[in-house]
């Protein structure tokens, strides 16, 4: 009994593999370089110069593209600029304002003070008057409620009152000493 391995070739074998078969050789390179023209002129005249208008729009596009972002970059550098210049012109008014602000309510607050300080300084004056005026009043008092209370004292201690010049010339030695 005889079994077929897979190595082994089938009975009903026709021939070679038709590419590689001598015989037809002439017709296949015939045929082979007719579709290698056909081909060749085909990617020569209608997908090559698509290609190529593809490939310079896309080209075109970008350079364009570029230049737009180049622009736009120097509109906004120039934007930017001008935003820090105004931002620091606003910055210097502030401080300008904040300045003048500053030195008027400082003026304002001296001239009050001033103001103010008149004003205690007069009522001072005026307090040191009445306090010296009280102090005199109270002094030239003093000798009176001296005298009387020494005639208090002295009449009941001893019971009867000393005349009016024994207490005169006692408060008066008591007031120079």
């Amino acid at each position: 009994m005889a079994t077929n391995s897979h190595t082994e070739q089938p009975s009903g074998h026709k021939g070679a593999f038709p590419p590689f078969n001598p015989n037809t050789f002439g017709s296949q390179l015939f045929w082979l370089v007719i579709a290698f023209v056909v081909l060749y002129v085909l990617m020569a005249k209608v997908a090559l110069p698509q290609i190529g208008a593809i490939i310079e729009s896309r080209q075109k596009r970008i350079a364009d593209d570029l230049a737009g972002a180049a622009s736009l970059k120097t509109e906004s550098d120039a934007a930017i600029a001008a935003y820090e210049k105004a931002l620091a012109d606003a910055r210097a008014r502030a401080q300008l304002i904040a300045n003048e602000t500053r030195d008027k309510q400082q003026a304002a607050a001296e001239a009050r003070r001033k103001t103010l300080e008149g004003e205690l300084n007069v009522k001072l004056a005026e307090a040191e008057k009445t306090i010296a005026a009280t102090k005199q009043a109270a002094m030239a008092n003093v000798r009176g409620i001296a005298a009387d209370a020494t005639k208090a004292i002295v009449e009941r201690l001893i019971g009867k009152a000393p005349s009016d010049k024994a207490i005169d010339a006692a408060v008066g030695d008591a007031l120079k000493s």
